[in-house]
């Protein structure tokens, strides 16, 4: 693997330089011939606007599917848009239907409807069957292209059968044993089939006791089960019971990837798709409305220490020491944040153990208020000489810690039950309750105590 790496590197690289130094066709040949298509996407999205474009009109036609799937959202569909009905029906022509329906998605409604409707009438009902579900649900996350036998047939029967076919589909560990309804009951093991007596039927081999994924399931969900059970494979069914699809585990990586992607990216308030080389305009926008929810959140702490204002006249040490409470409430309540959104994530947190991750997140708190209080009182004492000033910053920071911790822990849990997603609100909202409690705590208790 580590040498598969270092020989994409240095292809990378001589691409790079070949661009540079103006040679067109030799980056045509090894972009289209050289690099899977994982790799040319990844140079692709390495790029700058210019270059990257360049990049894809170099991509001969029968690469360009392959190609699309493995760009970002964002630039693929800066792509799609550019191609014609005609073209976007023939790229569509060689890809798996979920592929397929996940290129569909980028597209305007009105463009998406011309595509379907100038494809046959067996590839446009298979695609109709999964854009049907919502885009992250199993539903449409599945492949149509399935593999199925019947449980009164021998296995000799299944392998003349699957001779037939050319090719099976990617990621076939298991046939689908289904009724004359169509009615998934089981599968079939490759492995059994190919060392079982083949006078056996596929009713005597085949496997019953297997994860079944409803087609409404929720995508994260689809993962955490691919993940528990380490599943390669999972046939999908509709509410009847009736055999629709299968998911492999190539799209549960591309869900996993996706949600960490969204997770690290909403805690900056950004968009997980969001692009590396995208113009400074677009970019700019984007960023311009977080920074305008976090300035309305700063005036609030503003606001706050308004309020004390004479306090911090008489007093300029007031002011020199209130980022410290501020920032080490900010950093704790962030730890905790981070765990609990973590915790959400892997399905570790319900009902009936958040009172006691309350209760642990509130005696950590307490702990680390007193032992960095002890050591903050112990500096500001020596700095300023003021054993008031050194008391009332200990308190500030028991104070503003144990609310810190207990806010990291709470935001998460009632956010998502308001449907607010907490990555992307809570540190926010976490930043704005430790900086005014912070100063309030820590500038309160100093305008009570030196009256």
């Amino acid at each position: 693997m580590g040498q598969q790496n270092q020989r994409a590197k240095a292809k990378l690289h001589s691409i790079n330089a070949a661009l540079e130094s103006g040679g067109l066709q030799e980056v045509k040949r090894t972009i289209n011939i050289g690099l899977a298509p994982a790799e040319v996407a990844h140079l692709i999205e390495s790029s700058p606007p210019k270059v990257r474009k360049m990049l894809w009109e170099l991509v001969e036609t029968e690469n360009e599917g392959e190609i699309l799937q493995h760009l970002s959202d964002e630039i693929s569909a800066d792509f799609l848009n550019e191609m014609s009905t005609e073209q976007l029906v023939d790229l569509t022509s060689e890809l798996d239907t979920d592929d397929v329906v996940d290129l569909l998605q980028q597209l305007p409604e009105k463009q998406s409807n011309d595509v379907l409707r100038g494809m046959d009438s067996e590839n446009r009902s298979r695609l109709e069957a999964v854009l049907c579900y919502p885009e992250d649900s199993a539903g449409g996350l599945m492949n149509t292209d399935t593999v199925t036998v019947r449980a009164d047939v021998t296995l000799d029967v299944v392998l003349r059968y699957l001779r037939r076919h050319r090719s099976l589909p990617e990621m076939t560990d298991n046939l689908l044993v289904i009724n004359r309804n169509n009615e998934f009951i089981g599968i079939l093991p490759i492995n059994k089939l190919l060392v079982s007596d083949l006078n056996q039927t596929v009713r005597e081999v085949m496997t019953t006791d297997t994860q079944i994924i409803h087609a409404s399931l929720d995508e994260e969900d689809v993962a955490k089960i691919f993940e528990r059970h380490d599943l390669v494979s999972a046939p999908v069914i509709d509410n009847h019971g009736k055999l629709i699809g299968r998911i492999t585990i190539d799209d549960v990586v591309d869900v996993i990837r996706d949600t960490a992607d969204h997770s690290m990216m909403s805690m900056a308030g950004l968009d997980e798709e969001e692009d590396t080389f995208a113009p400074a305009f677009k970019t700019g926008r984007r960023r311009a409305v977080w920074l305008g929810i976090n300035l309305i959140t700063a005036f609030i702490a503003s606001a706050v220490i308004g309020l004390f204002s004479d306090t911090i006249e008489r007093l300029v040490a007031l002011a020199v020491l209130m980022p410290i409470v501020a920032s080490m409430g900010g950093i704790a309540g962030s730890q905790v944040l981070t765990l609990v959104i973590r915790g959400q994530a892997l399905g570790h947190i319900s009902s009936g153990n958040i009172g006691w991750l309350l209760n642990r997140e509130l005696a950590v708190g307490f702990f680390n208020g007193l032992l960095w209080a002890a050591v903050i009182g112990g500096i500001t004492l020596f700095w300023f000489n003021d054993a008031l000033l050194a008391g009332i910053i200990a308190a500030a920071i028991i104070i503003n810690l144990v609310v810190a911790v207990l806010s990291g822990a709470a935001l998460p849990i009632i956010l998502k039950r308001q449907s607010i997603d907490p990555a992307l609100a809570g540190g926010v909202i976490l930043t704005t309750i430790t900086d005014v409690v912070g100063f309030f705590s820590f500038l309160g208790l100093a305008s009570i105590l030196y009256l």
